[in-house]
């Protein structure tokens, strides 16, 4: 009998990240249902509190420090969870951290495909071949405004957006993701191609997705699902993830 595969996932965390160590492990235990492989999940933190600018460049120093602790426990695939944190660096960061953190596992022997929230929101949303998506951010305005410069640098429209001003990262957790259908209800998303209901690993989504893509007719994502798409795709395993919307629905 073939031995059932048993796939780690590594992610560098924010320390007072709480939801991408829910959301994440959701997502492939739901995927689990329907496909054989098992996951199993490690985490290594970065130190941050509050989601502003300059705690954020602080905090991304310490991403080489979680990369090779990680690599120590050779996994299979390393997240980098926190899409502003990326953002904030300028234009084309996400590439630039995924490339140095990869350098990192290789110099510890361990060589780990790297995914950064942030660059798997941008190429989640290719994958789905939209031209213009509404955004959805519990940051404060100027980091929002920095999120949407990003994505529209990236040659990504960007039509309505929501700063929902958030700036202690614990109560970005404490957001009820019920409250995301009303919030998107309030914006204009029948000009775009598809919907960002959280550009933050930290802002929970998941249980509104289904909901909101019913609500909308259009496709739903998240940081946290572009980051399992993206995942699922580095180790070429099938994108199917019940509940996870359109990204994962096996199609793309």
């Amino acid at each position: 009998m073939e031995a059932m595969k048993v796939v780690r996932v590594g992610q560098i965390v924010p320390s007072s990240n709480i939801t991408m160590e829910t959301e994440i492990p959701a997502l492939l235990k739901a995927r689990e249902l329907v496909a054989p492989e098992r996951f199993t999940f490690h985490s290594s933190r970065m130190r941050m509190k509050h989601v502003t600018k300059e705690e954020l460049a602080r905090m991304d120093g310490d991403s080489d420090r979680c990369a090779l602790e990680l690599s120590d426990a050779r996994v299979d695939v390393m997240g980098y969870a926190c899409l502003v944190a990326i953002m904030s660096m300028g234009h084309g960061y996400h590439r630039v951290s995924a490339e140095r953190l990869r350098n990192v596992t290789e110099n510890n022997d361990a060589a780990t495909p790297i995914i950064t929230s942030a660059g798997a929101l941008i190429d989640g949303i290719r994958a789905l071949g939209a031209k213009r998506v509404a955004v959805v951010t519990p940051y404060m305005k100027p980091l929002t405004e920095l999120v949407v410069d990003y994505i529209r640098h990236e040659g990504i429209e960007v039509g309505d957006y929501r700063a929902l001003e958030i700036s202690d990262n614990l109560a970005v957790a404490a957001h009820d993701p019920m409250n995301l259908p009303g919030i998107i209800a309030s914006m204009r998303t029948d000009d775009v191609d598809a919907i960002v209901i959280s550009a933050c690993v930290q802002m929970p989504s998941l249980n509104a997705i289904t909901m909101v893509e019913a609500q909308t007719r259009k496709p739903v994502i998240s940081a946290a699902v572009a980051t399992t798409w993206a995942m699922l795709t580095a180790l070429d395993l099938p994108t199917r993830v019940p509940g996870g919307g359109t990204l994962l629905s096996g199609a793309y």
